[in-house]
């Protein structure tokens, strides 16, 4: 067998032809929906990121129990699964949190690896003098700083790097998986995984992607939308959501490369084809940008995938409910491994459909869909909640937890997925380095709602429906109970004497 796995980041679902979407041409994620199973009710688990990837890689949820943070000892990961039963996984990636202490042993369950440096933050480019009076008068006062830790100031200096299509991340990473496979396309047992960052902010891509999208914009590079409420002017708004257009076509232009390679060298006959995202982004709808501030609307949580199984190459659609767990046993599934006992999700190979699924971010609601309705339940003060994170690898998305936070840790008894392995118990402070960033200080919006999809597609009318949602909590209280969520999971909820 021989599989490759394409992992966008950002990709919004609604945005691609072959789900509905008309503001972009997307021809080659609608060429490869006719070629592959499309999945219509594909659902994210935990949220943002890197917690995304640890559902993706270990096929467990994971956002009741960490926030941010690196794959743990006990975790199961389906690249180093693969290694040990003779398999050759390769990561190519732009991805740079993979680098950083919240994500540094993802990459080293793959059995080899490849880093493209440039995207977003990532500290690349030393520039110890930057031409800051230039740099401020090309950038928008909202994405510029001349702060040496500031998000923005890495972008600056690495766009100064960027100046043909040939040196764009994404363009290079798939540029080094068409190196994979010219390599190895006549070899057996392995799989590729090319990932990147793009259509992730900041909204960067080539002339000739954006040309289509002209708004007009005579202002200084606007690409780079804040996370939280719009309060835009209109031109304004419109240059944001171009940019991110622009990018999507990129990444539609990427994938069709690969589909023609797949073509040329007759792939479809002996290689299995993935693609998928980790979760969308919020480009005005709802009054907001991007992520993590906001409820987890069908925008941000409901996402494609596409599947073809060479041995089984059917193309249609499927309505079976699914979500990001189910993809590391469905790997495992296609090199005929079992997976371990401590796996949530299910191949996608297999029969059977879920219930419902879970998904939320740390510290924020906990939320559940069965298709039909989206339930998110938040606490009744997101800011006074009782939260621990529970985890023997005590590292941020760019630090380690500091002294202060680990103060207050004890050591929690083993839960049933670590192995026999206790965990330090850490109370989440305020004073920690991803309350406002990516924790339960971040939330702009936090009143439980209940929201019927069919009835209300774009989630504007909240539904009051006490039999719903009596039903939806027991479906929340079963997948929790699944996953072993901590006591404090339910008494933050107020779930202890519901049903």
């Amino acid at each position: 067998m021989k599989t490759v796995f394409v992992l966008f980041d950002s990709l919004n679902r609604h945005m691609l032809g072959c789900y509905g979407g008309t503001r972009i041409p997307t021809p080659n994620f609608d060429r490869l929906a006719a070629r592959t199973m499309v999945h219509d009710r594909h659902y994210v688990g935990s949220l943002p990121c890197m917690p995304a990837r640890r559902d993706l890689l270990t096929g467990r949820l994971t956002f009741l129990h960490r926030s941010w943070g690196p794959l743990e000892p006990f975790d199961n990961a389906f690249p180093e699964l693969l290694k040990q039963k003779g398999v050759h996984s390769h990561l190519v990636t732009d991805h740079y949190h993979y680098w950083e202490d919240g994500g540094a042993t993802y990459h080293n369950r793959y059995s080899t690896f490849d880093f493209v440096r440039g995207q977003e933050s990532d500290p690349w480019k030393a520039m110890v003098q930057p031409p800051w009076e230039r740099l401020r008068e090309k950038y928008h006062e909202r994405q510029r700083s001349v702060d040496a830790i500031s998000k923005y100031t890495p972008y600056m200096i690495n766009r100064e790097f960027i100046r043909e299509e040939k040196d764009f991340p994404s363009v290079q990473c798939f540029e080094r998986g068409f190196e994979f496979l010219d390599i190895n396309r006549e070899a057996d047992n392995w799989l590729l995984q090319i990932e990147t960052f793009d259509p992730h902010e900041p909204f960067f891509a080539p002339d000739r992607f954006k040309e289509p999208f002209r708004t007009g914009w005579n202002g200084p590079i606007r690409d780079w939308p804040r996370y939280g409420r719009v309060d835009e002017l209109p031109e304004e708004a419109n240059e944001l959501r171009a940019n991110y257009y622009a990018v999507v076509a990129l990444c539609d232009a990427l994938l069709g490369r690969l589909l023609d390679y797949f073509d040329r060298h007759d792939m479809w006959k002996d290689t299995a084809l993935v693609v998928t995202t980790d979760h969308g982004f919020l480009l005005g709808e709802h009054d907001f940008w991007a992520k993590n501030r906001m409820n987890l609307y069908e925008e941000i949580v409901h996402i494609p995938l596409f599947i073809h199984d060479p041995r089984n190459p059917r193309a249609g659609r499927t309505k079976r409910l699914t979500q990001s767990i189910d993809i590391a046993p469905t790997f495992l599934d296609l090199y005929g491994i079992e997976p371990p006992a401590e796996t949530e999700g299910r191949s996608l190979l297999a029969e059977g459909n879920r219930e419902a699924v879970l998904f939320g971010y740390f510290g924020g609601a906990v939320n559940v869909t069965d298709g039909r309705y989206t339930y998110h339940r938040f606490p009744e003060d997101i800011r006074t909640q009782e939260v621990f994170q529970y985890t023997v690898m005590p590292a941020h998305l760019k630090q380690l937890f500091t002294p202060e936070e680990l103060s207050g840790a004890t050591l929690a008894d083993p839960f049933g997925w670590t192995k026999r392995v206790p965990l330090l118990k850490v109370p989440v402070i305020e004073r920690s380095p991803m309350y406002d960033n990516y924790g339960p200080g971040s939330l702009l919006e936090s009143d439980t709602r209940l929201y019927d999809l069919e009835a209300d597609p774009g989630q504007e009318r909240p539904l009051d429906d006490p039999v719903v949602e009596a039903r939806m909590v027991e479906l929340m209280r079963g997948l929790m109970a699944r996953n072993e969520a901590p006591a404090e999971a339910y008494s933050r909820l107020a779930l202890e004497g519901v049903g």
